[in-house]
């Protein structure tokens, strides 16, 4: 099937990141279906308001930029590609989260308890079934194509390039999310030179891959992204209330039926607002919306921070039965109900590896070229040890409860959490 590939650009839009992203004829298309539009209504990082009063973007700008930086990318690599496929990884990368719920990945619990699904297979099943098919087939796009590349699974031989274009350890998803949340909270960790790295990257055995020559940028890309967890993403009332926005989606799901939709129609009548003025007429989550709303939120009574080669501590926690467990058992010590406690374990490896099955786990790949204009593969190790630090990952154990038995609470995990073992005691 062969694109229709426009003559011209047909207008372009002020991004406050990228300046202004010129639009083709077909992305306006897409951009106009209802499925996009609708992301204008959900928020990129739903919860961090209540501590960066700035934070309001919407994942409809951020996968703007995402499409920006997907054409950038492609139109740069130093190999040829056609034009159809330029405009297969552009519309990737547009609709890479067309997928998420309200609340962004607060609703994503919700998915994976009751549907065994993540917003990734919400986001294909999108493209596919919904408008967005014809659109990209009145294009000629093929839908499938699209919805693969989106989140990172087209799998073309000798081509993997495609995919990690969106979804790898260095992509522009990670590029375009670190500098605009850095952007709108104001915390000033995205000054990362994202220009430098897209004019400097390669294709290295069919996979994507950095010129040692960007290295300083690649530093502060993932200096960046490290830093972006822990003072945005992962900051102790951040995840406070996106705790209580989850318990008050999962409270109000039998009555609302969130995980009840049928088709992709019905699932994109979802966004914040509809989901917010819901969550507050139903008794069952009534209580957690109208705490959110007076900034009455859930305090953290315990918190430790680790770094390990091994995500072996909080892994523990991510079962369900576990930690109810572990919550049940710090309750009945401190005397509380085994409700006003929860224990939250976010957890990343430091240095991401979403990379094809190729790529050595916990490898950024990275090339040198010769005088002839060959490359040749290099040890990330052997350029830089800072990088080499951040390979590992960042555990945080945390317990939540009210604010009236926070010290109780407090004092019970301690008491609890002293046996754990001698690695989770290494902080910095």
């Amino acid at each position: 099937m062969k694109i229709k590939m426009p003559e011209k650009y047909w207008s372009f839009i002020k991004d406050p990141i990228h300046g202004y992203v010129q639009i083709t004829e077909n992305e306006k298309e897409i951009i106009d279906a209802k499925p996009v539009q609708r992301l204008r209504r959900i928020r990129q990082l739903s919860g961090s308001e209540y501590v960066y009063p700035g934070a309001n973007h919407s994942r409809f700008e951020h996968s703007l930029g995402v499409m920006y930086l997907a054409r950038m990318l492609c139109e740069n690599l130093p190999i040829e590609l056609r034009k159809e496929d330029i405009e297969l990884v552009t519309l990737g990368g547009l609709l890479h989260d067309v997928g998420h719920g309200p609340f962004s990945h607060n609703f994503e619990p919700l998915l994976v308890k009751h549907l065994d699904k993540t917003h990734e297979d919400i986001t294909s099943w999108i493209i596919e079934k919904s408008e967005l098919a014809d659109k990209l087939e009145s294009t000629g796009c093929d839908p499938k194509e699209v919805s693969k590349l989106a989140v990172g699974e087209l799998n073309r031989p000798n081509m993997n390039f495609l995919d990690q274009v969106i979804q790898s350890t260095v992509d522009v998803d990670k590029m375009d999310f670190i500098v605009r949340d850095s952007y709108h909270t104001g915390t000033e960790f995205g000054c990362v030179d994202v220009s430098r790295l897209i004019y400097t990257m390669g294709v290295l055995d069919g996979n994507l891959a950095v010129n040692i020559t960007s290295l300083p940028s690649l530093e502060a890309f993932i200096l960046g992204r490290l830093e972006s967890f822990r003072a945005i993403y992962f900051h102790k009332t951040v995840r406070a209330v996106q705790i209580m926005l989850s318990e008050a989606l999962e409270k109000a799901n039998q009555e609302l039926g969130f995980t009840s939709f049928r088709t992709p129609e019905e699932y994109v009548l979802r966004d914040d607002y509809t989901t917010w003025t819901d969550l507050k007429r139903c008794e069952a989550s009534k209580p957690f919306i109208e705490n959110i709303e007076k900034r009455k939120l859930l305090k953290c009574a315990y918190e430790r921070l680790f770094f390990t080669r091994e995500k072996i501590v909080t892994s523990l926690f991510t079962k369900d039965t576990v930690r109810k467990q572990m919550e049940q058992e710090i309750a009945m010590k401190a005397k509380v109900n085994p409700d006003t406690v929860w224990i939250d374990v976010p957890s990343l490896p430091s240095v991401p590896y979403h990379h094809s099955i190729e790529v050595e786990p916990m490898e950024i790949p990275l090339f040198q070229e010769t005088l002839d204009g060959s490359k040749i593969s290099v040890k990330l190790d052997d350029f830089s040890h800072m990088i080499n630090a951040f390979q590992v990952f960042m555990n945080i154990i945390r317990v939540y409860t009210k604010s009236e038995f926070r010290e109780r609470v407090g004092q019970a995990t301690r008491s609890i959490f002293e046996g754990l073992p001698t690695e989770a005691k290494v902080s910095f």
